[in-house]
């Protein structure tokens, strides 16, 4: 008898392989592994590889239990929250991080004017030019 396979009515059949490819269902395993990779702002890709599933897998559960899109979306947002903590942590420690974070938060009062660009060009190149062609065509 062939190797994997059963004889049936005169014909070989292939057995089914339970346990081949990637599982459908989801185990406390797997939503453990989920929700280790997001709490670390993972892609679903990478998620859906590290909790051994496939995407298509992922998304027919997710459509079956919307409350954990929830819980996705909150884990995700756990490492922008440490970030944030962080930068604030270390404000006081000179005076080049407070000045870093007030000209990213209040760029219009902080922020370098000639740190606005365009394309690698300076808004203010960008006017002057503006300015000297409308003065040229209006002096014509």
């Amino acid at each position: 008898m062939r190797r994997n396979s059963k004889k049936m009515g005169g014909v070989y059949q292939r057995k089914s392989h339970k346990g081949v490819g990637r599982p459908t269902d989801f185990t406390p395993e797997t939503i453990n592994k989920l929700e280790q990779a997001f709490a670390i702002d993972s892609t679903v890709e990478e998620a859906c590889s590290y909790a051994e599933i496939s995407r298509q897998t992922f998304y027919d559960w997710m459509k079956k239990n919307p409350q954990f899109s929830d819980r996705i979306e909150e884990l995700r947002q756990k490492p922008l929250l440490k970030a944030r903590q962080t930068v604030v942590q270390k404000l006081g420690e000179s005076y080049s991080n407070s000045m870093d974070y007030l000209k990213r938060k209040r760029k219009l009062e902080f922020g370098d004017s000639s740190d606005l660009t365009s394309g690698g060009e300076k808004i203010s190149s960008i006017l002057n030019e503006i300015n000297t062609k409308a003065k040229e065509e209006s002096d014509e």
